[in-house]
């Protein structure tokens, strides 16, 4: 696989480069006829996908790790969390990009060819599913985006009248979508039929893909109260429309596919060591064949490598944090909650770490951390993280000399659908369906505690009897969900808790919050720790300090034990000013999440004044 990524990507850097506009010049000219003579020459074809397309491609953009939402932040905060004013329409780009899907309408048009020349006819259906699969997740992609979106199935050239269309509804893109991916998990071989799984999309990546896309379809119809009547695309043709539950349907139908093993075995990874299996399954240089879906391979050898170790290592890459909020969220190891033992507002890192959730401390530096295949202990790092709360997630081994530490040197294999998020769509869309049973629960959310050794979700009726205050945006408006109702209002809360704390940096959470129609939730404190005032404090669990923080206008105190010391008000800030939790963003002008705008991303000006039937999406006018 390492051969064949590094292959295509040369290839492919001799092709001619796609733009981002739907108006392309013709490329029915450049030696297509000669080029669909084998299985090889489908397969470089469509190897540009899985750049194009994939959230972890090699492009070096949209890193799940460097994602920025409620639960994670960096040192300078994006348009989009800053919101309000902030956010702008632009005159060209913000996805508005469709040079990757006409080249698999030029693969679908020029399939035939393929077979006149001789290719088998199952090795061309093995490379249209391929397609199919990519064109299906495009569309995904540009539906979170932008709602309704024009459904292009062809080759366009520049008097096509296609080029102005108007946007179809996302009814009947999602119908098309269907038939994509169905014809996908039809004809692309199963995980063990294909030698260089998980790096290659199979029959189990086109079931993971169908699952989220049908829970997100489903649950943002279900929280923005959307029914979609039928219609007739902009192409002229009819279709019917269906219900949020038909999505929800089609989402557990294929998530319980995949996991009866039909289309090849899938399970959680484990060697049997819950205090650092989470860890490993991010770390290790190659993914694991058991629960990575599809990966992304990176290798040192041929310099496909990501920015995985700088993004948490180098103050200069991000000085990435977990939130309080978030952190709070996190469980005991005894499936209790941490926000219901006296005194967790203001408790200690030190105290608020122990006997947690253990993918707490398997996700960020808590007590006794150290390195992915090292011992030495290391502290979190406030130079390197603006709320204290250190990520290490994605971290994986120095190299040599602390080679791979460096910007984009990182080469740990990133996953883009696990067997965990199909675990987890199948729980939540029952639980909305209200045909969540406990058995469900066993296999599910209670299979990703067991793994890192914590105690499950024993009983589904206690939970919504009593659903979480801190959860519930009703109760607690600074750190809950909105707008959950009904009888399995508690199992619902609980499995976002899964869902973000399983998830957390893996490019999930923003789409998450839009289909819950809780674009609000980014407006609630971007805080980390707490700190009652000067002192000493110890972070690593060994009795001895690794920062000192002292009152401005204090003489500056001795270090000791190389720990860090430094001024309130000065190198750190706090809510209370004296004391209270960092508060590193509060200088930065964060304005309201418009929740009748935020929910979709503008069409850019340009596009709009290209073709007049565009229609911008609300409040961005």
């Amino acid at each position: 696989m390492k051969k064949i990524l590094y292959i295509s990507m040369v290839i492919l850097a001799g092709l001619s480069s796609c733009n981002d506009s739907l108006d392309l010049t013709p490329k029915n000219k450049v030696g297509i006829d000669e080029y669909f003579n084998t299985a090889s020459d489908l397969q470089l074809f469509t190897n540009y996908f899985y750049d194009a397309v994939m959230d972890n491609a090699m492009s070096n953009e949209n890193w799940g790790f460097d994602d920025q939402d409620d639960c994670k932040v960096n040192k300078n905060l994006s348009a989009v969390m800053k919101a309000g004013t902030n956010r702008t329409v632009p005159n060209s780009g913000g996805g508005w990009s469709w040079g990757a899907l006409r080249r698999m309408n030029t693969f679908l048009q020029y399939r035939d060819l393929a077979i006149s020349n001789g290719v088998p006819v199952a090795e061309v259906e093995k490379y249209e599913a391929v397609t199919r699969f990519f064109r299906a997740y495009f569309y995904f992609k540009k539906i979170q985006r932008f709602g309704d979106v024009p459904w292009i199935d062809r080759q366009m050239e520049s008097n096509d009248p296609g080029l102005y269309y108007a946007r179809d509804s996302r009814e009947y893109v999602m119908q098309k979508m269907l038939k994509d991916i169905d014809f996908a998990i039809e004809k692309l071989p199963a995980k063990d039929k294909e030698a260089s799984a998980p790096y290659r999309v199979t029959k189990g990546a086109a079931l993971a893909l169908k699952s989220c896309f049908c829970l997100y379809e489903g649950t943002f119809r279900k929280y923005h109260n959307l029914n979609i009547p039928a219609g007739t695309s902009a192409s002229g043709e009819a279709y019917d429309t269906h219900d949020w539950k038909f999505y929800l349907d089609q989402c557990v139908d294929a998530s319980e596919k995949l996991m009866n093993g039909d289309y090849g075995k899938y399970k959680l990874f484990t060697t049997g060591k819950p205090a650092s299996d989470y860890t490993t399954l991010f770390a290790q240089q190659d993914a694991s064949k058991d629960e990575y879906i599809l990966a992304v391979k990176y290798d040192q050898g041929v310099k496909i490598l990501h920015n995985g170790n700088a993004h948490a290592l180098q103050p200069s890459q991000g000085m990435p944090g977990y939130t309080r909020k978030f952190v709070c969220s996190y469980l005991m190891k005894d499936g209790s909650r941490f926000t219901d033992k006296p005194g967790w507002q203001t408790m200690i890192f030190k105290d608020e770490m122990v006997d947690r959730d253990p993918r707490l401390a398997q996700s960020i530096r808590g007590l006794g951390y150290h390195r992915f295949e090292q011992t030495a202990v290391i502290p979190a790092n406030y130079e390197g993280s603006v709320t204290g709360y250190h990520p290490h997630k994605f971290v994986g081994a120095q190299g040599p000399n602390g080679d791979w530490d460096r910007n984009n040197s990182s080469s740990n294999d990133l996953p883009e659908f696990r067997y965990a998020e199909v675990l987890l769509n199948l729980a939540e869309a029952k639980a909305e369906l209200g045909t969540l049973s406990q058995d469900d629960l066993n296999k599910t959310v209670n299979e990703l505690r067991k793994r890192v050794g914590m105690t499950g979700m024993l009983n589904m009726v206690s939970a919504n009897a009593n659903p979480d205050p801190y959860l519930d945006g009703d109760v607690s408006p600074q750190s809950g969900y909105f707008n959950v109702t009904g009888a399995n209002k508690g199992v619902i809360l609980e499995i976002r808790r899964e869902r973000a704390i399983e998830l957390v940096q893996e490019g999930r959470r923003w789409n998450d919050l839009m289909r819950w129609k809780c674009g609000k939730m980014i407006d609630q404190p971007l805080t980390g720790n707490y700190f009652p005032g000067p002192g000493k404090y110890d972070l690593t669990g060994d009795g001895k300090p690794n920062l000192i923080l002292y009152a401005a206008g204090e003489a500056k105190p001795a270090a000791e034990n190389n720990a860090v010391v430094w001024e309130i008000g000065k190198n750190i800030v706090l809510t209370e000013t004296s004391y209270g939790y960092t508060n590193y963003h509060n200088d930065q002008k964060l304005q309201y999440f418009n929740e009748e705008r935020d929910y979709l991303y503008p069409i850019p000006s340009n596009e709009i004044s290209l073709n007049p039937n565009l229609k911008q999406n609300p409040g961005w006018q």
